[in-house]
């Protein structure tokens, strides 16, 4: 699917990652999130072969933003329902607020529905994915280790895809490091520092 320009105080194109922009997409979850959790998991899903959309936001010839989809199963008693997952996405600091984000998840959640995906799932503030037709309400049933409540939220690209459909939700291996390196770093900011007195 092609791309398309936004026209502000300057052009800013959303289409598909390139192979060789790997270090820029890496930067930019990096400044974003402060550090290197939410990169690694784009680097593993990308080489575990997860991945099913991947778009970027080019801004004066610099990659500033990156969304990612990969696949995710919904385990239930009838069997397995496939879904996607929306994590990460990133915006580098200094081009927040420009709705470089909103435009990408846009795009993004197009490009899914172009590809005839069903279903998204993502953790999240609600008050944010809401305007993008994600909801609560839909995700009550799907048990899912990395969100609950409000901030677990789903999408029905194809209507009633989650009609009658409860189950556990299975995220793929890179997810699992993901969350226990970031239960790590979080341990390690709240641990007393060792060795001073």
């Amino acid at each position: 699917m092609g791309g398309c320009c936004l026209e502000s105080k300057m052009t800013v194109l959303i289409r598909r990652k390139r192979s060789p922009e790997q270090d820029a997409i890496w930067c930019v979850h990096q400044a974003a999130f402060n550090g290197d959790a939410e990169a690694k998991l784009v680097r593993n899903l990308r080489q575990g072969g997860f991945v099913e959309v991947s778009l970027v936001a080019e801004a004066e010839g610099e990659i500033v933003g990156h969304i990612l989809f990969s696949r995710i199963t919904i385990k239930t008693s009838a069997g397995n329902v496939s879904a996607l997952s929306l994590a990460p996405m990133a915006v580098l600091p200094s081009y927040q607020q420009q709705r470089i984000g909103s435009n990408l998840l846009k795009l993004g959640l197009a490009t899914c529905r172009v590809f005839r995906h069903r279903i998204v799932l993502v953790p999240g503030s609600q008050k944010y994915f809401q305007h993008f037709g994600f909801s609560s309400e839909l995700a009550q049933t799907l048990q899912s280790p990395f969100g609950s409540g409000e901030t677990w939220m789903a999408l029905e690209l194809v209507p009633g895809a989650l009609a009658g459909v409860e189950g556990i939700v299975k995220h793929s291996p890179p997810f699992d490091l993901f969350k226990r390196e970031k239960a790590a770093y979080a341990e390690q900011k709240v641990r007393p520092h060792q060795g001073i007195r």
